[in-house]
């Protein structure tokens, strides 16, 4: 997808709107625009109609109930409510939550506070060079005081697709919940039975041709009465989360929620694994040499490629490349200051080779034509500063 004169390849990051999502929130800006927590009146009927259509869609992708379906402002406070949900309204003897070691910030940083503020034990699941989670090493993990896992369906930076259902195999004798930041998921595979296997899901609606600003908890039906909500009001959405619901975004999110759950989604999916390995292929008739991080392409997200450009630095590539090119390092940066990947991290990189990692990430409007000038682009890119190097190489 081309973005005015830059070529797009952070899908991952977030994902453009698609038009018919647009089209279904359309109207609900200013003809549907109702309330729908407005009870004495038909237009707010209509609305509260709407934005259970909308929770019906997202249930639908994962294979949920309607009322099962949390709406939030996003995964981060999905994640959260998730967490702290539980862990504050629980008076069990479980004082162990067990997290993988490649989730998404905002579940680490929540269960840190966990351990600072509620007196929890938080422990980190290793996972393999590819970014799997250990099995062996979990199940050794698991006994009757641990509360909750947390891993992540599908990884943000380096797309490795988690099997769940024996996950969750592992911790149903001892009573375990299971939850999944699936925020990446949608567009990696097919959910239809997702919430079968896990407790509590985590989406979100701009990581799937979406609107920013909302997110979805799936909270399984007998679990409602275990939550202690992070926000309080109205009591809105059975108590658990109050607040007036945003019309236009829970009805985009479950038009974006349908598509992805569509016959055409797995067909769309592999068009997409084409298109990524076509880029990688590209990349590999240049001098430089490239590695992939993270899994083979069966177990990763069809639209990832996080590349590893031996011998440079992926901010010096990144800098060079725009603004014609947008990707990302998947760092996290905290006050400023940039830090190594922990995601690659885990999967047993240098600093060096961390810093050497582009995620590159495409998606539903990626084109053929945009494919292969995002390519030509990088090895310009390479070409370009490899030449400015060999002066100040033989100068030295």
């Amino acid at each position: 997808m081309r973005k005015e004169t830059c070529l797009y390849a952070d899908y991952q990051a977030t994902t453009p709107l698609d038009p018919r999502v647009l089209a279904a929130m359309e109207p609900h800006w200013h003809e549907a625009f109702g309330n729908p927590h407005s009870t004495d009146h038909v237009v707010g009927w209509q609305a509260e109609k709407a934005t259970r259509k909308g929770a019906s869609l997202v249930a639908a992708l994962i294979g949920a109930d309607t009322d099962e379906i949390i709406f939030t402002s996003g995964a981060t406070e999905a994640n959260n409510l998730a967490l702290f949900g539980l862990v504050r309204h629980t008076s069990s003897k479980r004082r162990r939550i067990l997290v993988s070691a490649i989730e998404h910030k905002c579940v680490l940083a929540a269960a840190r506070a966990l351990e600072d503020r509620e007196k929890f034990t938080v422990e980190h699941v290793p996972v393999d060079s590819e970014g799997r989670i250990d099995l062996g090493t979990l199940k050794e993990m698991l006994d009757n005081t641990v509360l909750l896992v947390s891993i992540m369906a599908v990884n943000n930076e380096v797309g490795v697709i988690q099997d769940i259902p024996a996950i969750a195999s592992l911790l149903a004798p001892y009573g375990i919940l299971l939850h999944t930041d699936a925020a990446q998921a949608p567009c990696a595979m097919d959910l239809h039975d997702l919430a079968y296997h896990a407790d509590l899901i985590s989406l979100s609606g701009h990581k799937m041709y979406g609107p920013q600003g909302i997110g979805a908890l799936y909270l399984r039906r007998d679990l409602h009465d275990r939550i202690e909500p992070l926000i309080h009001g109205g009591g809105q959405q059975g108590g658990i989360r109050s607040g007036t619901l945003p019309l236009p975004l829970c009805a985009g999110m479950g038009a974006a929620a349908s598509l992805c759950a569509s016959e055409q989604a797995s067909i769309e999916r592999q068009e997409i694994a084409r298109l990524r390995d076509t880029f990688v292929g590209h990349l590999r008739t240049g001098e430089i040499e490239v590695a992939l991080n993270g899994p083979p392409n069966e177990h990763r997200h069809p639209g990832n490629a996080n590349v590893r450009f031996v011998g440079h630095n992926a901010q010096d590539i990144l800098g060079v490349l725009q603004p014609r090119l947008a990707a990302s390092t998947g760092a996290a940066c905290t006050s400023g200051t940039p830090e190594p990947s922990h995601v690659l991290r885990a999967l047993g990189l240098s600093t060096e080779e961390s810093e050497a990692s582009i995620r590159f990430s495409f998606g539903r409007f990626s084109t053929e034509h945009e494919i292969e000038q995002a390519a030509t682009l990088v090895l310009e890119a390479l070409a370009s500063i490899s030449s400015a190097a060999r002066p100040q190489a033989a100068l030295a």
